[in-house]
């Protein structure tokens, strides 16, 4: 079933973007993810004794909520501000397709994989199909980019290519469901002082809040995070990052179904370029047949 894991990933972190227009025009984006992560930590911790799961040395805790903090506090904090405060969804994925690229370099520099000639030009192929799906959108930028938007969406992908190298280089070894409690924890402990500290914390409850709020709970902070945590213990990471090259183009189509946005044939192919060098960049070398002795 392990073959299923990247594709499964990919649709279910693309709702993020989904579950972040339905949920920002209602609450504060500091406020909304505080909640958000103190939920996920709980239902985690509930998990936890359910499963009888191996609790983490204080160290490997600490890395866990290391990479939390970059992960859930700083990634999803710096995305949610962005578009609260004006940034267009489109131009927000495009800097987010920069994350493989971004973990590519690090895990060559941090963790001594060795990026083949293939996967940088699988990379590559990526990032320029990620421009053809949203070079549409470019247009509907208005005065939402600003340095302060642009900069958070900046810091929003260094902070979740810092964070899964971190994952992967500290926390792979712990349970992984220990592990992701502590990670949100990290994420709250980033997300709650800045909304007491900054924010109104005014939310108005209706539909759409709640419905933001359950799906990105239970399918992103709990069904997509640990597909990711899984594909971070067993995979290199270059080939791990490669796969959100995807996820603007699953937004574009998911976005088509549920708000009626168009698809023009520049996108359609700009996913399929994407696809390709998704495939270059994760495929694996073919080992040599040995001639087996007579």
């Amino acid at each position: 079933m392990k073959r299923f894991i990247p594709s499964l990933f990919v649709v279910l972190w693309a709702t993020g973007f989904i579950g972040a227009r339905y949920a920002m025009p209602w609450a504060e984006p500091f406020t909304f993810l505080g909640a958000r992560f103190v939920i996920a930590a709980v239902i985690f911790a509930f998990l936890a004794v359910v499963l009888h799961a191996r609790r983490l040395p204080a160290r490997t805790a600490c890395h866990a909520m290391g990479a939390g903090v970059l992960m859930h506090g700083v990634y999803l904090g710096g995305t949610f501000w962005a578009v609260r405060h004006g940034m267009p969804a489109g131009l927000s994925a495009l800097v987010a397709g920069l994350q493989p690229l971004v973990t590519a370099v690090m895990a060559g520099q941090l963790l001594g994989e060795k990026i083949q000639p293939r996967h940088w030009l699988g990379l590559g192929i990526g990032l320029a199909g990620v421009i053809l799906v949203l070079w549409p959108k470019f247009g509907v930028a208005g005065s939402g980019i600003t340095p302060a938007t642009l900069g958070a969406s900046i810091c929003a992908v260094l902070a979740i290519s810092a964070g899964t190298i971190w994952q992967k280089r500290h926390g792979s070894g712990g349970d992984l469901v220990t592990g992701t409690f502590w990670q949100y924890v990290g994420g709250a402990a980033v997300a709650v002082p800045i909304a007491l500290l900054f924010e109104t914390r005014t939310v108005v409850f209706n539909g759409e809040l709640v419905f933001a709020m359950t799906w990105l709970v239970l399918v992103l902070s709990v069904g997509a995070i640990f597909l990711l945590m899984i594909l971070i213990r067993d995979g290199e990471m270059s080939k791990v990052g490669s796969l959100f090259y995807l996820v603007p183009a699953v937004t574009a189509l998911m976005a088509w179904a549920l708000f009626g946005e168009t698809l023009s044939p520049v996108q359609i192919v700009g996913m399929a370029i994407t696809t390709l060098g998704v495939g270059l960049a994760t495929a694996r070398a073919q080992a040599p047949t040995r001639a087996r002795a007579s």
